[in-house]
């Protein structure tokens, strides 16, 4: 008997000690086997700030890091740090409160939760007849991460960044508390939570600047390359509202996409753009054709050939009725145009396991000449061994723009140590290609489009960091470009940005590997 209540003594010790925490990977939008973390053991809904302050006291108690998440636009594994990290979800934070918007003012407020998606708030708002002007990006990415990262529409003219909309933000900081920043381009804890990669705390809540609704058109040109290379890149974008260029390289064309604004009673029209949306049929032969390509260039060839003839017509319908809408220009309202979404009887390409890699580096628009020029040389001199490079994106590859604003991680700060003049604004190459679905995944000429290990000094990733003054986009690359393109940032602005990350973190609770790479920690 003695030795049986021992047994039973020894089993119930057991039972209360605490179960061993079995990590797995979070993913990025394209799901299973596209990681964005690798050592998760919790993921967390929060259903209200209170909650999710909670939470962040719990992990600070049991020395566990924490990052936020959202929808979002990250592509690859460099949302958390490779230590034990705890998830918090903002999705289900989507309050809306205090509109403010006078009857004929030109401008209005309203305060918006983390989760709060674009499209989410341009139905809210339209239905008040406003909107957010130009400082917008895709509808499938949450307010808190966007300007956390730095996400960006493509305008010179007006801003663009999502955090030039911002007037003010509360950000649940490294204590567990919630403190409020208000905009103020002379304080150091503006300039850091404006583009705070998260490395501040969890972006909760934010002020926007509305504006009275508008109404768009939308119009799209096809250029011969060498009249973009050659020419008045600037003149091509800076006269409008919002405008970019995509960028076909085996057919050595563009198509330059432009948008401004029309009187509301100009027109009926209420087109609505397909962003990201195809159907089964068209995601399987996209995917048949695509796969093939890793092996056979002429694959590859035929996909920029179609790619570019659907991007030649108008990506719209006419929202009231959902036809197809034919002809250039379209008009609408404001986010419908810009943004668009989905079609209501399609699907996400990520959703049919159309995933991709990409990678994006802003430079300043008065090098865009030089910029797209020597990445043509690069192509070119693929050419010459036989390899013709293509676009295996549905919309090319994708040349955006930024106006100048100044904060200290942003692409498109200004007074930096480069030297080069970042005020009239930058120009983003955005380069993002099929992942095989087959195979290691790899691309045909993996070599030189490669983004990853990066060893050698003819891939275009390395060229372009080393004989320009780019800078990365934050959730758009992979490590290894992080950590070659450092070099690239002010060194004062990473400074400055350290003592605010000291100061609202000083246990380091929200790191990931691009603060590691940048020597916060």
């Amino acid at each position: 008997m003695p030795l049986l209540r021992g047994f039973a003594a020894a089993a119930a010790a057991l039972l209360l000690l605490p179960l061993p925490v079995t990590a797995f990977e979070y993913n990025t939008f394209d799901g299973p086997g596209f990681p964005s973390c690798y050592n998760v053991t919790r993921v967390h809904d929060a259903t209200s700030i209170t909650d999710l302050c909670s939470v962040v006291k719990s992990a600070i108690s049991s020395n566990t890091l924490v990052r936020a998440a959202g929808k979002g636009h990250m592509w690859y594994d460099t949302q958390c740090s490779d230590a034990s990290t705890i998830i918090i979800r903002t999705e289900r934070l989507v309050g809306i409160s205090d509109f403010s918007l006078p009857a004929g003012g030109d401008k209005g407020t309203v305060w918006v939760e983390a989760g709060v998606t674009f499209f989410q708030l341009a139905e809210y708002l339209h239905e008040r007849g406003a909107s957010v002007g130009y400082t917008l990006t895709n509808w499938n990415i949450s307010f808190g991460g966007s300007v956390a990262m730095g996400a960006h529409r493509s305008s010179i003219r007006e801003d663009s960044m999502v955090a030039a909309g911002v007037l003010e933000m509360e950000i649940v900081d490294g204590k567990g508390e919630v403190r409020r920043v208000k905009r103020n381009d002379k304080d150091d804890e503006w300039l850091a939570a404006s583009t705070s990669l998260g490395l501040l705390g969890i972006i909760t809540r934010m002020k926007l600047q509305i504006y009275p609704d508008t109404k768009v058109y939308a119009k799209q040109v096809t250029l011969n390359e060498k009249d973009v290379l050659s020419g008045d890149i600037y003149g091509m974008i800076a006269p409008y509202a919002t405008a970019n260029l995509w960028w076909w390289p085996y057919k050595r064309k563009f198509h330059h996409r432009y948008y401004d604004v029309v009187p509301a009673n100009s027109t009926t029209q209420e087109g609505f753009q397909n962003t990201f949306s195809v159907t089964a049929l068209e995601a399987g032969a996209a995917k048949a054709m695509l796969d093939s390509g890793k092996y056979l260039p002429t694959s590859n060839m035929l996909a920029e050939e179609i790619f570019f003839g659907q991007w030649s017509e108008p990506n719209f319908r006419e929202k009231t009725t959902n036809e197809e809408i034919k002809e250039w220009p379209v008009y609408g309202w404001n986010y419908d145009v810009l943004i668009g979404g989905l079609y209501p009887d399609q699907k996400a390409e990520w959703e049919y396991g159309l995933a991709g890699y990409t990678l994006e580096l802003a430079f300043p628009v008065t090098m865009a000449n030089n910029m797209l020029k020597r990445v043509r040389q690069l192509f070119d001199d693929e050419i010459k061994k036989g390899i013709f490079m293509t676009s295996t994106y549905r919309s090319g590859i994708n040349i955006k723009f930024g106006k100048a604003y100044f904060d200290f991680l942003g692409q498109v700060t200004i007074n930096t140590a480069d030297g080069a003049d970042w005020t009239k604004g930058a120009i983003m190459f955005d380069f993002p290609s099929f992942r095989p679905t087959i195979g290691d995944h790899k691309r045909f000429n993996e070599q030189f489009c490669q983004f990853i290990n990066m060893a050698r000094d003819h891939k275009v990733a390395n060229t372009l960091i080393d004989e320009f003054p780019c800078r990365p986009h934050w959730t758009k690359n992979t490590r290894d470009v992080f950590s070659r393109a450092v070099k690239n940032l002010d060194p004062n602005y990473l400074r400055r940005f350290k003592v605010v990350r000291e100061r609202f973190d000083p246990q380091g609770i929200y790191r990931n590997v691009i603060g590691e790479i940048l020597g916060m920690y």
